[in-house]
């Protein structure tokens, strides 16, 4: 019988709740689900409230009764609170965050590169936000236990799935005993160590790095910015790294390189971590100063990805997908667009909107994007962490000359996750007039966001709130849509689709869309690079393009949506 920690999780800034768990004899009889989530991280979570935004409900399976311990998981990309604005808790998490765009590198007592992120006034966010990740989880969770399509079960640890051919079988236990959930689709969003993953004995491709970094959130007192800081090759660490990050309740994260032949159970000794986090300390000029440990654990990097993240009604996500390295906060920003992307696919498929084979393409371009973290990620790794000899002799040429070479300098850029852009996506349509734009967000590319005011901005009218589904972006001035640009759109509504239309310049309500946003400066033309009347965008469900037009006609809409929805 699982019997999950009853005991609250030790902490000097985060109060953790204990939730009661879920058991089957208060409710006795389990109807077949539509979807099982295994896992209530970060990808777990946003998948429940993606696919609520949807209209298709969710069971949220999770072993613990409390959330995760430590930090872990701390900065969030721009992309990523786009996306949690999406799902209602971005407010929650820029109120209680710490914005920054700034990076700075140095080496022997000098800074050699400062990374600047862009930001312009156009952006609602940050380039990056630090929160910990049990606050975000926090957030997250009372956005789920506010949603009645998603029924969150604490304690509930999955032992078994078994596939019957159109459904899956799940065996969970609880305090309670064991019991079973047929189900349609299962998700396994249940972190790096899927036992899911591991009984269907599914293989990762990639690379494991032999460097261990030790990971130690203090509380502190330290007179310095919410800044990226990376320290290459200190006196006290030679031939290693150490980076800090500012967190928020007065808490400091400092992950440092273990010397080869030191193990993780050494590491983690209290004399160890005393003496290692004293001696940095004291690099940066604040060596004194009292400090308390809150919490600390040891990881290493990994550039891993399942070749394929659906097996028959299996959908892997998140780190049960793939295991990435944390340079250029990469785990839990990447969860965040797996899920989104594996929501609507999977809603469309749910509702009948599309055959499963709609499942392949969220597939193959999530493994796609992994793998380009793979290959950008993989960089910035093997400067963190040589592998081989030769890679510590490149890295050890490009320390020196940095002291003196600029052009040496942005080897020290760490990469920045990004959203990843769907170009090759089979969903994009080779019809339309994608190649002949100059400016604006390309196939596949997530949208650009635009001031329209104090505090109003496009993306703010887009999905969340206003509904989920295909979103068409029409410049126009005129008073109405064309009446054959309707029929199109009606017929599709009439089918199912969920298809919303945003008139983009008229001072006044355009008839037939379902919203109108004044263009007076013309500031959403230029960013989305059209010219005249009649210009068009059409975003997927996850908000990426799928089609853009110089001029819209009913016909290449029509076309657009059967490429994008094929039946």
């Amino acid at each position: 019988m699982h019997q999950p920690t009853t005991t609250p999780r030790p902490s000097i800034y985060y109060r953790y709740e204990v939730f009661e768990p879920w058991l089957p004899s208060a409710h006795p009889a389990q109807e077949r689900q539509k979807v099982v989530i295994v896992g209530s991280g970060p990808a777990g979570m946003v998948a429940a409230l993606e696919l609520a935004r949807h209209g298709v409900p969710s069971v949220l399976l999770t072993a613990e009764l409390q959330f995760s311990q430590g930090s872990r998981a701390i900065c969030f990309t721009r992309r990523s609170m786009e996306i949690l604005q999406q799902v209602g808790v971005a407010d929650r998490m820029t109120a209680g965050g710490l914005p920054w765009r700034f990076g700075n590198s140095f080496y022997r007592g000098q800074r050699v590169f400062r990374m600047e992120a862009p930001h312009s006034e156009d952006d609602r966010f940050f380039p990056i936000l630090n929160v910990q990740q049990q606050s975000m989880e926090e957030y997250l969770h009372d956005a789920c236990r506010a949603q009645p399509l998603i029924d969150v079960r604490w304690g509930n640890q999955v032992v078994a799935v078994t596939q019957q051919g159109d459904h899956a079988e799940v065996r969970i236990d609880t305090p309670d005993g064991e019991y079973t959930l047929t189900s349609d689709w299962v998700v396994d969003a249940s972190g790096g160590r899927s036992v899911i993953r591991a009984a269907m004995d599914l293989q990762m491709e990639g690379a494991s790095y032999e460097g261990f970094f030790v990971i130690c959130d203090i509380r502190i007192d330290l007179p310095l910015p919410t800044e990226r800081l990376a320290f290459f090759d200190p006196e006290w660490n030679p031939g290693n790294t150490v980076l800090m990050h500012r967190e928020p309740h007065g808490i400091w994260r400092v992950d440092y390189q273990l010397p080869k032949g030191e193990t993780p159970e050494q590491a983690l000794q209290p004399e160890s971590l005393k003496a290692r986090i004293d001696a940095q300390l004291a690099s940066i000029g604040h060596g004194g100063l009292p400090w308390e440990m809150d919490w600390c654990s040891v990881y290493s990097a990994r550039t891993l990805t399942l070749p394929d993240y659906v097996h028959g009604r299996v959908i892997f996500a998140g780190d049960a997908a793939h295991l990435l390295p944390i340079f250029g906060v990469r785990g839990a920003n990447t969860g965040f667009q797996d899920a989104q992307s594996l929501a609507w696919h999977l809603a469309f498929v749910v509702k009948g909107l599309a055959s499963p084979a709609l499942l392949a393409n969220h597939s193959a371009e999530r493994v796609g994007a992994a793998r380009e973290i793979i290959d950008e990620g993989g960089k910035s790794t093997r400067f963190m962490t040589p592998p081989t000899h030769g890679f510590q002799l490149l890295r050890d040429a490009v320390l020196s000359l940095s002291l003196s070479q600029d052009f040496v300098r942005p080897l020290y850029h760490w990469r920045t996750s990004r959203p990843h852009e769907y170009s090759h996506s089979a969903l994009n349509d080779p019809g339309d007039d994608n190649a002949l734009f100059t400016e604006g967000p390309a196939h596949g590319a997530p949208p650009r966001n635009v001031r329209l005011g104090a505090d109003d901005f496009l993306l703010d009218h887009l999905g969340g709130a206003h509904g989920a589904g295909f979103e068409l972006l029409y410049f126009t001035e005129a008073a109405e849509l064309p009446a054959a640009l309707r029929e199109v759109i009606d017929a599709a509504r009439a089918r199912g689709v969920p298809l919303r239309v945003i008139a983009i310049g008229a001072a006044r309500p355009v008839a037939g869309a379902d919203a109108t946003l004044a263009d007076a400066e013309g500031r959403c033309r230029q960013r989305y690079g059209v010219s005249a009347s009649g210009g068009a965008y059409l975003l997927r469900p996850d908000q990426h393009v799928c089609a853009r037009w110089l001029a819209l006609d009913a016909t290449r809409l029509q076309a657009a949506l059967n490429h994008a929805l094929p039946q």
